[in-house]
């Protein structure tokens, strides 16, 4: 394997972290809006997915292009918002990240382990 000059790390699986919505939000808007955050991929054409128990969830979602680092790795966000009465119901929320027929990464929020 030739070997990678910097700035290019070839293809780097990012990272994921997966924030869960706030009491504030829940409590005030009746909306959950949930925010994944994917660091250090590479390329820049990583898709971010939204699962809710598993099905695909495509509606509600909105995603920011990805920002270069300086380390020539990019990071992107995705959010997607629920209803209370979704959040309420349902058990477990999934954002995964999949760049063409790479693996894909992924993060897993189980709804017992947040605050109610």
């Amino acid at each position: 394997s030739h070997s990678n000059r910097f700035p290019s790390p070839g293809n780097a699986l990012p990272s994921l972290s997966l924030l869960p919505p706030s009491t504030v939000e829940l409590s005030a808007k009746r909306s959950a809006t949930l925010l994944c955050l994917a660091n250090k991929g590479f390329p820049s054409d990583w898709s971010l997915q939204w699962k809710i128990d598993g099905s695909s969830k495509s509606s509600s979602v909105t995603k920011t292009p990805g920002i270069l680092e300086s380390d020539g790795t990019y990071s992107w966000s995705s959010t997607l918002t629920l209803s209370e009465a979704d959040w309420k119901s349902l058990h477990s929320v999934t954002c995964e990240a999949s760049q063409g027929s790479q693996a894909t990464v992924q993060k897993t929020l189980n709804k017992s382990d947040c605050p109610e």
